[in-house]
């Protein structure tokens, strides 16, 4: 009985071997994930986006008349006081019809104001002449010699005078300015004067559209002015994110070129979108955020490029969780958690959000290990070989 015994205890042990062996052989091995951790620490919740620098009051030149735009010597970033002369303009001379023409308008208002002179001497010998009238029938009036209608007749009739005599003086101040007018554009000392082009604000030249000698027009653009010293940061954003923002929000300026990162504060958010399209061909609606360095950067000039970022929200000390291990299902957050080797799915409760870290509200604590980037395959209850990061 023994052999036999020995015999049924060794074969039910190579049979339990055999199935140990063939269970650890056929289970599955453990998903390799990366796991992070739950921790108190800051919190801040940012909006990115590109911006470029622009002069505060930035003041555009324009050429008051048409003509000809003589050569400037001003330099760009050359200093430049208020009221000092940018730039000269020549009006242009008239042609040989144009100077007929206003020759003849010149001799048709030399004319005009010889008949105002005429016409209001005329009133004003007939006006004293009508005075002395007055003054003779009052005499009679008073000594009952005429009727007191001619006496009424006689001094309304010196009244309407005096007030044609007013419109005459006006009617030759008229005439006379015509004439000035017309004979200015036929006087070739003053076609041939310089318009001076002047700056309206003390400052730095940051542009000169117009270099050379050309011939402009009234109203193209010729010299930009401002005060590099005073800048602002233009951040344009999507209008939906643009919601979210309100003056005095923490701006940091970075990729501006320099070391470190500068301050600066968001000082009026446009009240209007403007259009935009990507780099997709989409149509976006883009609004303006305005930001105000806290401190100016000599190194930095009009129109530079720069990295903003804003600061929507800061927190000191929340329980926070990397954003990667966060992912929907339902009508919640949820995370893996990984006890004893394996990942069990968990609800949390998520306040802020930031670009790499949430905030939770509920349903971890710190110290505990999350599984970064879950796959689709990974379910709960699954073995995962952890690589902490």
């Amino acid at each position: 009985m023994k052999p036999l015994l020995k015999t049924r205890l060794a074969a039910g042990a190579g049979i339990l071997a055999a199935i140990l062996l063939l269970f650890f052989w056929l289970r599955p091995a453990p998903v390799p994930v990366d796991s992070g951790k739950a921790s108190i620490g800051p919190l801040q919740v940012t909006l990115e986006a590109e911006g470029v620098t622009r002069v505060v009051e930035r003041f555009t030149v324009a050429a008051p008349v048409s003509g000809r735009l003589l050569r400037s010597s001003l330099e760009e970033g050359e200093r430049v006081d208020i009221a000092q002369t940018l730039a000269l303009i020549v009006p242009p001379g008239l042609n040989t019809r144009e100077f007929r023409e206003a020759s003849a308008l010149a001799a048709s208002a030399r004319a005009l104001l010889g008949a105002a002179e005429t016409r209001r001497r005329q009133l004003e010998i007939n006006l004293a002449q009508s005075r002395r009238r007055a003054a003779r029938y009052d005499q009679l009036y008073r000594e009952g010699a005429v009727s007191k209608e001619s006496w009424e007749l006689a001094r309304n009739e010196a009244a309407v005078l005096e007030k044609e005599r007013q419109a005459a003086a006006s009617a030759l101040a008229s005439a006379a300015h015509q004439y000035e007018a017309a004979q200015a554009r036929v006087d070739p000392r003053l076609a041939l004067k310089p318009v001076a082009v002047t700056s309206p604000a003390s400052g730095m030249v940051l542009r000169i559209h117009e270099k050379s000698e050309k011939v402009v027009t009234a109203g193209m653009p010729l010299f930009d002015i401002g005060d590099p010293g005073r800048l602002e940061i233009v951040i344009d954003l999507l209008s939906a994110d643009a919601v979210r923002i309100r003056p005095g929000q923490a701006v940091l300026i970075e990729g501006w070129g320099g070391e470190g990162s500068l301050c600066a504060r968001v000082s009026r958010v446009e009240p209007a979108a403007f259009t935009k399209i990507s780099a997709l061909g989409i149509e976006e609606k883009r609004v303006n955020i305005i930001a105000q360095l806290e401190h100016p950067e000599p190194r930095l000039g009009d129109n530079f490029r720069v990295l903003a970022t804003i600061v929507l929200h800061d927190a000191a000390q929340v329980l926070r969780v990397p954003v990667s291990s966060l992912y929907r299902s339902g009508d919640g957050w949820r995370v893996f958690v990984i006890v004893d080797g394996r990942a069990v799915e968990r609800k949390v409760a998520i306040g802020m959000r930031g670009s790499s870290a949430a905030e939770v509200l509920g349903g971890l604590r710190p110290g505990e290990r999350v599984v970064l980037h879950p796959a689709n395959e990974l379910g709960p209850g699954m073995r995962v070989s952890e690589h902490l990061k």
